[in-house]
């Protein structure tokens, strides 16, 4: 046993030394500055003033077990990992609209007065670089901050000038991406995203498969950015970008974040599943008032938005497997974009499942959530992990974020995996691993063997 602890040990500590510290600055970069954005920016430094809590996020709040569950070793993730410090956070973005973050969150209205004022100087700060932006691409939305070139290439390697510039600027060691701007038209990938010699002819010819979000992906990766894609838009998650992060040693990871009425599905389905209670269908509608109830709005942005939130049920239910159970069941998911309601989005769930004997049951969920409060600290936790992810030597996919995104980007030919508890244990598991820790299995059969 002793020589066991040792190598154990010996594990732990090579593993932990492999790990490049997180010294210096890290600067966070959002493509866009609305209500996503405002809401995680104001949050982090309203928690560096003290004045609130980080609730929400995985890495400053939730703990992780290590070893048997009588070794009683549960520290704060944020303790267990080298993370940045919240202290050492820069924040960038660029954005069509030039409102500073103050002006920005005030319109959002995600956040009360009581709340931004005591932060108002801070974020008046924060300016957005002229972004890459067209109005094809999101038809609800106008602005005149954005940037011109002649090519779809030239306008990406005016992204990585500000990438490069933002460092530079603000002494930063290191930076990360995450996208928090709109949901874009429906893109399906074609040959022009096959290959990075193809995807770099389509941005020089300004072919339309190449849309904003792609140029985003490309110049980070290009500059050596971590890329987080925070909407259902089709931009990191091509052969062509996929290959270029191995290529370059960059982490990327997406799509969509998963707040509300997915995050539930994500909780309940598996449950259903677990039981082997069947499903007759699943009605979702949701009524949003905010800037991506808008951009919702339009059919063509919506079609993506759908796409992202259709799969869940089916990868999660299986019905290939579970053919009596949940063969043909009638999902359907409607987002009505409703003024009044702003930020705070509402959404309905009438779940038609059958139990023992084929006899019917309802589940009916009233969800009324606030998106962007969901949406921040899980800005937070993939900035923060992605730079870990990076630091520890990690490129390309980094399928152990899914917890994150309500499509989780997984290797071809891989299904995803949407089981949030299963996503939960394979970002703990990923995190003892790169730590030299023993994997947490939950079988306990050694408590109880003499």
């Amino acid at each position: 046993m002793q020589a066991s602890s040792k190598g154990s040990k010996s594990a732990s500590s090579s593993a932990r030394s492999s790990i490049r510290p997180a010294t210096g600055k890290l600067g966070i970069l959002t493509p866009g500055l609305g209500a996503v954005a405002t809401t995680f920016i104001a949050g982090v430094e309203s928690i560096r003033r003290g004045l609130s809590k980080p609730i929400g996020s995985l890495t400053q709040m939730a703990t992780i077990r290590l070893g048997k569950r009588t070794d009683n070793r549960s520290p704060l993730i944020k303790d267990f990992i080298p993370l940045a410090e919240l202290d050492d956070l820069v924040f960038g973005a660029w954005d069509p609209i030039a409102d500073d973050a103050l002006t920005a969150a005030c319109k959002a209205g995600v956040l009360e007065q009581r709340h931004i004022e005591p932060l108002a100087d801070f974020l008046r700060e924060i300016k957005p670089m002229p972004a890459v932006f067209d109005n094809r691409y999101v038809t609800r939305l106008h602005g005149e901050n954005v940037k011109r070139g002649k090519t779809k290439r030239d306008l990406a390697e005016q992204l990585r000038q500000d990438i490069r510039d933002f460092k530079t600027k603000h002494r930063l060691d290191r930076v990360v991406a995450v996208w928090c701007a709109s949901t874009e038209t429906y893109i399906k990938a074609g040959p022009q995203h096959a290959t990075i010699e193809q995807f770099e002819k389509a941005m020089e010819r300004n072919d339309d498969a190449i849309a904003p979000s792609m140029l985003y992906a490309w110049a980070c990766i290009m500059e050596g950015v971590p890329y987080c894609n925070g909407a259902p838009n089709l931009a990191v998650d091509t052969p062509a970008l996929m290959q270029l992060a191995i290529d370059r040693g960059v982490p990327i990871s997406g799509k969509d974040f998963k707040t509300g009425q997915t995050w539930m599905k994500t909780v309940i389905a598996p449950g259903l599943k677990a039981r082997m209670l069947g499903l007759a269908g699943w009605y979702s509608t949701n009524i949003l008032g905010n800037r991506d109830g808008e951009v919702l709005d339009d059919p063509a942005s919506f079609k993506t938005k759908e796409e992202s939130k259709l799969s869940v049920l089916h990868t999660v239910l299986q019905p290939e497997i579970y053919p009596d159970l949940y063969k043909d069941f009638s999902h359907v998911v409607r987002i009505n974009y409703y003024p009044p309601r702003g930020d705070n989005k509402e959404g309905w769930d009438n779940i038609d499942i059958f139990g023992w004997m084929g006899y019917p049951m309802q589940i009916k969920v009233n969800f009324l959530c606030r998106d962007s409060i969901l949406a921040a600290p899980i800005v937070l936790d993939l900035a923060l992990f992605s730079d870990f992810a990076q630091r520890a030597g990690l490129k390309g996919i980094q399928e152990w974020l899914s917890f994150y995104y309500k499509s989780p980007m997984a290797a071809p030919a891989l299904q995803p995996e949407h089981d949030l508890f299963i996503q939960q244990t394979k970002l703990k598991n990923t995190l003892r691993h790169l730590m030299g820790e023993e994997q947490i299995t939950h079988l306990g059969l050694e408590y109880y063997q003499s």
